[in-house]
């Protein structure tokens, strides 16, 4: 077995898996609730703005599919746009990408504490719990988990289907509660056991009034539950028969969990008024198992958030092989430090870029501590995603003229005018959600402009543009034909 080189070891189960739970976490347990504060007035519209938010979402997993087929590579998102538009692109778009991933892999490690706290809370082990509240410990333990996953994806594929695997069948296990509850209870279920629980009534409001700019404002917000199927196209240099199960894992984790989260958030909303929710929110953060404990017996109640704290921590492994094997194709195409393509000689890892994914997403954990809120780090990622959507889409539009060589490679969709709906679709919705996205954090009343997450992409994507062009400088002194050099894919 060459040693120099990433083992293609992952089938179509382990590849649909890794994009599964890069997706299922907080964006499930958190974002449709938490909404309500974060873009104020979206009130009992938050099923709609979902379903709005999936459209793009589904185009450009169709985008990646259809190029993930013709490039079965490391670093999928890198080489897509690089081969197929332009090489600065591709590094400037992933790049913001990896960052993006990067700071929230140490947002949801965070985030995963008070979840564990209220699981000790819901079976009486308080003094646990009073400990997790604790800042030094809410910080040590999102750092640990990080290390742990880095740690595991070093040790190689196998290590990391046993750790994926088991706990994505349980956390799909413990979500269905909720969709289940959804059929069970309603709103006066809730009401009453409000008034059983908390000795307090509530009065739900009347449905308040559609607002466009509310509206496209939160379904931009809400294309973040939809990202991560895109880390199984960075995994493309491990994937076996890459040009059938790539495109398949892709299409498979994208409708598979977009309809579970539409059921998910139907289901609690079915259940807990919107005006309840969204009041509420701003005082607290909330999610889907503290709602859901007025209706639910104490032991699926903590069932429930079991489930979200599993979630939670199956987002880490699969995100950082995700921004690993961006940071590999960098470097293994010359644009990056060339120590960061280091191959483990026993477990064929990029165990140096795994360390590098480590120590950026430990600034993520530190990042939301003192920024506390998390929506910073999910505003940061949301930018860098649409960016690299719309990227994925021009690059879909133009592969023909731009490198005919590698489109004429592409397995599925092979209709010349489906790619072209495809891409313009989703080209057009996708920059529908920028403009709102930013427009939304631009307008933000926030007490430092680093707060700002459309300031902060753009102080990456500067560095970037440094990095590429540094690296460029010196590739073409080593007389590399540049030209060439882009227009092929990188050896395996």
């Amino acid at each position: 077995m060459d040693q120099n080189k990433l083992a293609r070891q992952m089938g179509l189960l382990t590849l649909t898996a890794t994009g599964i739970c890069s997706m299922f976490g907080a964006s499930i347990y958190i974002v449709p609730f938490m909404i309500q504060r974060n873009v104020p007035g979206i009130a009992q519209w938050v099923l709609p703005a979902f379903a709005l938010a999936a459209v793009p979402a589904i185009l450009a997993a169709f985008a990646y599919a259809i190029l993930s087929s013709a490039m079965p590579r490391a670093g999928g998102s890198y080489i897509y746009v690089s081969r197929g538009l332009n090489p600065y692109l591709g590094f400037i778009a992933s790049f913001s990408q990896w960052f993006g991933l990067s700071i929230v892999i140490g947002v949801i490690a965070y985030v995963i504490v008070p979840f564990m706290r209220d699981v000790f809370l819901g079976v009486g082990w308080v003094n646990v719990a009073e400990i997790l509240e604790n800042g030094i410990w809410r910080v040590g333990i999102a750092l640990s988990l990080i290390w742990i996953f880095v740690g595991i994806n070093i040790r190689g594929i196998d290590t990391y289907e046993k750790a994926l695997l088991p706990m994505m069948y349980i956390m799909i296990l413990l979500a269905s509660i909720v969709i289940i509850a959804g059929l069970v209870f309603d709103q006066n279920s809730f009401l009453q056991g409000l008034i059983e629980r908390d000795g307090r009534s509530f009065i739900p409001l009347a449905n308040a009034n559609f607002d466009w700019k509310i509206f496209l404002s939160a379904a931009a917000l809400m294309f973040s539950s939809f990202i991560g199927f895109d880390s199984i196209a960075q995994a493309g240099g491990e994937a076996k028969n890459p040009s059938k199960n790539l495109p398949r894992a892709i299409l498979i984790a994208i409708l598979g969990v977009g309809i579970f989260y539409f059921l998910f958030a139907a289901s609690v909303y079915r259940i807990v008024p919107w005006s309840f929710i969204a009041e509420e929110s701003l005082f607290k953060d909330i999610t889907a198992p503290g709602l859901l404990i007025y209706v639910l017996p104490g032991y699926l109640g903590v069932a429930i958030l079991l489930g979200a704290v599993i979630a939670l921590i199956n987002d880490l492994p699969a995100m950082l092989l995700s921004v690993s094997r961006l940071m590999f194709a960098w470097s293994r195409d010359g644009i990056f430090p060339k120590r960061v393509e280091n191959i483990h000689p026993k477990f064929q890892t990029p165990y140096v870029a795994l360390i590098v994914a480590g120590l950026i997403s430990s600034i993520g954990v530190l990042g939301s501590h003192f920024a506390s809120d998390f929506f910073l780090g999910i505003d940061i990622m949301v930018t860098s995603m649409l960016i690299n959507f719309i990227l994925m889409s021009l690059t879909l539009l133009y592969i023909p003229k731009v490198n005919s060589k590698i489109h004429a490679e592409i397995k599925i969709f092979k209709n010349r005018k489906l790619q072209i709906a495809i891409a313009s679709t989703g080209l057009l919705l996708l920059l529908v959600f920028l403009v709102m996205h930013t427009y939304k954090d631009l307008s933000k009343d926030l007490d430092a402009w680093y707060f700002h997450s459309t300031y902060v992409w753009i102080i990456v994507i500067v560095i970037a543009s440094i990095i590429y062009f540094i690296k460029w400088r010196q590739l073409k002194n080593t007389g590399t034909n540049l030209y060439h050099h882009f227009k092929k894919l990188p050896k395996e």
